[in-house]
């Protein structure tokens, strides 16, 4: 269990900072363009920050 901890830590961190810092990388990826084609820019945007907060919300968690 303390490796997923780890791991959702690590992750939520990531995709927090590749949305934040608003990186090509992501925002190139063909699945995220049909997310926005979906919900528009906004909205993939905070879906996404919305989905790094809950991987290190879970991660926090389950270290506890």
């Amino acid at each position: 269990m303390e490796f997923l901890s780890i791991f959702l830590m690590i992750y939520g961190v990531l995709v927090l900072y590749l949305t934040l810092s608003k990186a090509n990388i992501l925002f190139r990826n063909p699945k995220i363009k049909v997310f926005q084609k979906l919900l528009g820019e906004k909205g993939t945007y905070i879906f996404l920050l919305v989905f790094g907060l809950a991987a290190l919300g879970v991660g926090i968690y389950l270290q506890l």
